[in-house]
């Protein structure tokens, strides 16, 4: 009689910790990848070692190892010796794409952010980075301006779905509240679905002149107002429609998101039959901090990089809202997107 394979006892398997040991390759070889402009080329005709040898300028081991290797984690395909990208790499990585998003591993592998997570361990003993004093919190910070110029093409997708969200019939005049801008991209895309919107961007100076330069490509430069200066010191203005608050209350600990919401609640629309809201776009796990996985995972990199920056479930983010003063709040998926947002009115 064949055996229940439901009551079969488990094959133990070091899979689940091999596989994390050994990820810096793969991050090594999507930087090697990119650096060398692979998929470009792969784009472009090049599809056979000797090919991208001479396109890539490299040995012909060399790419036919790297692009063997990008087939084995599926970013390419290969059949009869020849490569030809899959539709993630046509789209995201071939530089000539309009939507390419390999810059995103400047920021991502950056050498602060690789030796946070070297020095791991020491933060989880002390409960917050290893490194120092945060270089981000100044505001002649290149760490931003990094962000700002390498990020931008990784959060098209979700400010469009925001704006979406927020203004479904994008007809009336609304005046929105960007903070900690960075590239401009949530604030450009609310000023793209309704023609009608003026909108001010805040984070540090530099930082905004990369977002300036976005939202004249993007064709709202008209209706785009710089605010330079810290979002917990500067004035913020009065009687926005709308304030977005896009990755960045999971910089802080509850006590300092709370004083922040307070200000932001002073600057929304407070009128009876025209109250403001706020909207808090960000990684937001569940309730037990175990999915979605990349929400969940993202703690890790707070851990690793900031003194007390965090991941926050909904019932925490509602809990600082009712504290700095809002009385309705509404958890939103984007969809396919990472992040979820929470819409709060006072």
């Amino acid at each position: 009689m064949p055996e229940d394979p439901q009551s079969a006892t488990p094959t133990p398997s070091p899979e689940l910790f091999l596989q994390p040991l050994s990820g810096f390759q793969l991050t090594a070889l999507l930087k090697a990848a990119l650096e060398l402009d692979l998929f470009t080329q792969i784009g472009k005709g090049a599809q056979t070692p000797a090919e991208l040898a001479a396109a890539c300028a490299c040995s012909e081991r060399g790419a036919r190892i790297l692009a063997d290797a990008l087939a084995v984690i599926g970013l390419l395909h290969k059949h009869n010796g020849q490569y030809r990208l899959t539709i993630d790499s046509e789209a995201f990585l071939r530089r000539d794409s309009p939507a390419y998003m390999g810059a995103v591993a400047d920021f991502l592998t950056s050498e602060r952010q690789l030796e946070g997570f070297n020095r791991l361990a020491e933060a989880a003993r002390i409960g917050g980075s290893a490194l120092g004093p945060d270089p981000a919190h100044t505001p002649d910070s290149e760490v931003w301006v990094n962000f700002a110029r390498n990020m931008a093409s990784m959060q098209r997708m979700p400010a469009q779905a925001l704006a979406e969200l927020l203004l479904p019939r994008a007809v009336a005049p609304c005046k929105v509240l960007d903070i900690a801008a960075g590239h401009g991209m949530f604030g450009i895309a609310m000023a793209q679905r309704n023609p009608h919107a003026e909108v001010y961007a805040l984070d540090w100076p530099a930082v905004l002149n990369v977002a300036a330069e976005n939202a004249a490509r993007a064709g709202v430069a008209d209706r785009w107002h710089k605010i330079p200066g810290s979002a917990f010191e500067v004035d913020l203005g009065r009687d926005y429609d709308w304030v977005l608050l896009p990755n960045f209350l999971h910089h802080f600990d509850i006590p300092t998101c709370e004083a922040l919401l307070k200000r932001v609640r002073a600057a929304v629309r407070d009128e009876p039959a025209s109250q403001g809201e706020v909207a808090i776009l960000d990684f937001i796990p569940d309730e037990d901090r175990l999915a979605p996985p990349r929400a969940a995972l993202f703690a890790l990199i707070m851990l690793a990089n900031t003194p007390a920056g965090d991941t926050y479930t909904y019932s925490q983010l509602e809990a600082m809202l009712h504290h700095a003063g809002f009385s309705d709040t509404e958890l939103n998926s984007l969809g396919p997107a990472a992040h979820r947002v929470v819409i709060a009115a006072p």
